[in-house]
């Protein structure tokens, strides 16, 4: 519960190939799916209400982000790939006024030199990179605090 009383609302946004976590990649992604990752999660904080969203495509990143940025309590964010190409969601985020912590699986600076730089990052509180699945409840309790 946050200060007057209300249940906290926390958004979790995914983007590309996300919905494939336990399928590819697995030595970078691991063998678990985001769907369970999200139970074990609500499990873990029963006081939050938590809503998740996942897309392939940029525009309905963006339309969820302008659907979900004014009223949540914090926004948990993973937009993969478009991280490091995506002006409009960094523009997006941006432009909203609930706080919006990245996220990414994986530790960007330890791969390719093009996912070295986050267009997403200036407009965040934050970002969590590297600390696999747990980077999420990393997010969630940086909102706690």
């Amino acid at each position: 519960m946050d200060k007057n009383n209300k249940q906290m609302k926390i958004i979790i946004i995914n983007g590309p190939n996300l919905n494939l976590l336990s399928i590819r990649e697995k030595e970078i992604y691991g063998e678990i799916s985001f769907e369970d990752y999200f139970e074990k999660l609500i499990k873990d904080y029963p006081h939050i209400r938590f809503d998740y969203f996942q897309s392939n495509v940029e525009g309905e990143i963006i339309n969820k982000l302008h659907e979900t940025g004014f009223s949540y309590d914090g926004i948990i964010l993973n937009v993969g790939g478009y991280t490091h190409t995506s002006v409009s969601i960094a523009d997006a985020v941006k432009s909203i006024t609930s706080p919006v912590v990245e996220v990414h699986i994986s530790n960007i600076l330890n791969r390719e030199p093009y996912r070295h730089i986050s267009l997403i990052a200036p407009s965040c509180q934050g970002s969590i990179f590297g600390f696999g699945l747990k980077g999420y409840k990393l997010a969630v309790e940086s909102f706690l605090k």
